[in-house]
């Protein structure tokens, strides 16, 4: 086969490739956010370890406990954040609308518009364009839909986390050869360990930013400033733009209810301070160039993945990029793959396999 049929071939396995995981996302999705999450609870797992003094003596299952604790405390006090906030918002709704509708009419003066609008013209020109019923359906058809896919989702790390105690016997028996399995489990445990690092370092540090955001947001005033930290905490695991929306949503939302540009301008360079001193500083201290992604590769996965599996794609665009990489680099063949989408071009020498744990102390 000539080099044009490799291309032919290799350009229209992608794109197949990519239909399939256009298609199919309702079921890939919750499938790779249950990987992930896996990986964060192994992740922590392992950090909780590393503790100097009792990290040594801590059992693996209690490790594990701790772990899948935490983030359901964290999940559920997510979820109760929301709901409590939503009924905020439904009292405080009349003072928004004043409000607002201030801020628009300042806005038409300042454009030179001629009659500044009042509500009732904003209603006529909003409901003219929206279906109510069919709003209030999509609405709670997402909602639904989305509290299917946390069930699906846990019961996928479950069976996850029980998967893994026999995963190594599994390794073994992928290949007669043994150099085989063991280039096949020097793979697995890279990406073992780099992926379930990176996860949980990057948990430990979004929700150190939440904190830094709320007590910004708390200091100034801002109403819902828990619910906005945690939006900001979660915004921060999408690359670039997720910083850049983190700022926005609250500032938007300051604007609103201070009427004050002068401290809508206060609070956005300080949380613009806060996402820039941990993310120029902490972030890479703690993480250093873990991935080794490219950050042009970054910035085109986060693309591909979006159009492909829209906000989730977003969130899940670093994590799958990285082990694509890790994959790639770990096999001759396609090792220039992974050098093209590396930051720098350095993989790393091929350090022998290492030994997976034991299947009583399995980690990973």
């Amino acid at each position: 086969m000539d080099r044009l049929q490799k291309v032919f071939f290799g350009v229209a396995l992608a794109v197949l490739v990519g239909w399939v995981l256009h298609v199919g996302k309702q079921v890939f999705v919750p499938i790779v956010f249950s990987v992930l999450i896996a990986y964060v609870i192994v992740g922590l797992a392992r950090l909780q370890r590393r503790i100097p003094g009792i990290g040594g003596r801590l059992p693996t299952a209690a490790c594990f406990t701790l772990s899948i604790l935490g983030i359901g405390l964290v999940l559920a006090a997510g979820v109760s954040l929301i709901v409590t906030n939503v009924g905020k918002v439904v009292e405080l709704a009349p003072e928004y609308q004043e409000s607002l509708l201030l801020q628009i009419q300042r806005l038409a003066v300042f454009l030179g518009i001629e009659a500044a609008p009042t509500w009732t013209t904003l209603q006529e020109d909003v409901l003219s364009q929206i279906s109510l019923q069919a709003l209030v359906g999509s609405t709670v058809a997402s909602v639904t839909g989305i509290l299917a896919t946390l069930l699906i989702v846990l019961l996928y790390v479950t069976f996850l986390l029980l998967e893994q105690r026999v995963f190594s016997d599994k390794v073994d028996r992928l290949s007669d050869d043994p150099g085989n399995v063991a280039q096949i489990r020097r793979v697995v445990h890279d990406v073992n360990s780099r992926i379930g690092t990176y996860l949980a370092l990057k948990t430990f540090i979004n929700i150190l930013l939440g904190v830094v955001s709320w007590a910004i947001m708390s200091i100034m005033g801002v109403e819902f400033a828990a619910f906005w930290a945690v939006v900001i905490a979660l915004l921060n695991y999408v690359p670039y733009i997720g910083s850049f929306l983190g700022v926005l949503f609250p500032v938007a939302m300051s604007l609103v209810q201070f009427g004050d540009l002068a401290s809508v301008v206060v609070l956005m360079v300080s949380l613009s301070a806060a996402q820039f001193l941990i993310g120029s500083f902490l972030d890479p201290f703690l993480m250093g160039n873990s991935l080794n992604l490219s950050p042009f590769v970054i910035l085109a996965s986060l693309a591909i993945w979006s159009s492909l599996w829209g906000i989730p794609g977003a969130f899940l665009a670093v994590p799958i990029t990285a082990v694509l990489l890790i994959i790639l680099a770990g096999f001759p063949g396609t090792r220039p793959i992974a050098v093209l989408l590396s930051r720098n071009g350095e993989l790393g020498a091929h350090e022998p396999a290492l030994p997976l744990p034991a299947p009583q102390e399995k980690e990973a």
